[in-house]
């Protein structure tokens, strides 16, 4: 995949739409490829995160359960897994294992550190877009009934 390709699924995603473009040609470029077979496993529940992932081709699921069962947390081409991983080190709250072959971008938080620290107004962006998943996130826990 190109990597203008990369930039314009990136610029797709909620969190990253208000984003630089050339803090996201930074963070496209610099970021990992990883290829995984169907049934690698990506992570495992209780890994603790460094970065998050941009699936580029191919399924990966989440078994939160840990036994193989069917999910349906599934995520396909343009998906990012782990966004708040990409901030802060959290334990993943359930096993990542790959569908089909598949083929993903690795976005360390170290990375993206430094691509936010580059581009002070991306990080601004960055921040907003979070604040903005945050209250929709509190709207909908108020109104589910106790």
């Amino acid at each position: 995949m190109k990597l203008d390709d990369v930039i314009f699924i990136l610029k797709a995603l909620p969190l990253f739409r208000r984003v630089e473009s050339e803090a996201l040609r930074l963070l496209a470029f610099s970021a990992t490829r990883r290829q995984l077979r169907a049934g690698d496993t990506l992570f495992r529940r209780g890994d603790i995160s460094d970065g998050g992932f941009l699936v580029l081709e191919g399924e990966i699921v989440l078994d939160r359960a840990d036994d193989g069962r069917p999910s349906s947390h599934v995520f396909r081409s343009g998906t990012l897994i782990g966004q708040s991983a990409l901030f802060a080190p959290l334990e993943r709250p359930a096993t990542a294992i790959a569908r089909e072959s598949s083929s993903l971008l690795v976005f360390s938080r170290e990375l993206v550190a430094r691509v936010l620290d580059a581009h002070p107004k991306s990080a601004l962006a960055l921040r907003d877009a979070m604040a903005d998943e945050a209250r929709k996130l509190s709207a909908a826990v108020s109104k589910i009934a106790i």
